[in-house]
């Protein structure tokens, strides 16, 4: 584990509706589900309090790509959100490749024997620890930290 970085961290997982927030602990060993924000004109805000909350040390949010590594209609959506974290937080952001979280958190669901409906509260949370734990994984079997840095632009 000599390269990861020792502190919390919040997974990002960024919908149209939805905003899931997921947590680490400090070790990076286990990503935890933490709250499905509103995505609305406060969802920045309530983000920038839970990295607070949990004394995070960075912020990484998913980005939707498709299986090609092309964006799709939501890659600048995350782009703009992830932006609009960096401005608001002194926390670093960055972006993480998040191809199959969605995917994967749907698939988790239905073989814990939840159907798409009752999911769709905690899909967003899932995909997050999916996201997290897969950017947990990269940087300690890398010694390098997951995605790219989003600019702290000067507010």
């Amino acid at each position: 584990m000599s390269g990861f970085r020792r502190g919390r961290r919040l997974g990002i997982d960024v919908g149209k509706a939805r905003v899931g927030v997921a947590t680490c602990d400090p070790d990076g060993l286990l990503a935890t589900p933490v709250e499905t924000v509103p995505r609305n004109d406060d969802s920045v805000a309530r983000i920038t309090a839970l990295a607070e909350e949990y004394s995070a040390v960075e912020l990484l949010v998913g980005l939707p790509m498709n299986l090609r590594g092309e964006d799709t209609a939501s890659t600048q959506d995350a782009r703009d959100f992830a932006a609009a974290l960096a401005a608001a937080s002194a926390l670093p952001v960055r972006l993480v490749d998040e191809r199959l979280s969605t995917v994967s958190a749907h698939a988790a669901l239905r073989s814990s024997g939840r159907s798409q409906r009752s999911s769709r509260s905690i899909v967003d949370q899932v995909a997050a620890v999916v996201l997290l734990q897969q950017a947990l994984d990269v940087e300690k079997s890398t010694g390098r930290p997951p995605g790219t840095p989003v600019p702290q632009e000067p507010a």
